[in-house]
């Protein structure tokens, strides 16, 4: 699986404001941002950003996934610490 293929599956899924996707044979690693992100409690941000991924997951294609999210101002703050991934 491309990491293309990756980032259509999750912003097909979920309206955000960036998505940096890095994919290393089986090994995904997503950092999200969006203002509603901030809204959600720490599950909920990670079941958020997974759920677009669970049949890839399901498949095998995917065995680990890291998730990182942000509202727009953490990620101001955050991104120079964060990229690449």
């Amino acid at each position: 699986m491309e990491v293309v293929e990756i980032e259509k599956l999750i912003n097909d899924a979920i309206e955000l404001d960036e998505l940096h996707v890095k994919f290393d044979g089986s090994q995904c690693k997503v950092i999200a941002i969006a203002d509603f992100l901030g809204d959600l409690s720490r599950v909920k941000k990670q079941q958020t950003i997974y759920a677009p991924l669970a049949q890839v997951i399901n498949d095998g294609i995917i065995h680990a996934v890291t998730i990182k999210t942000f509202t727009t101002t953490q990620w101001q703050r955050e991104k120079m610490f964060n990229l690449p991934l």
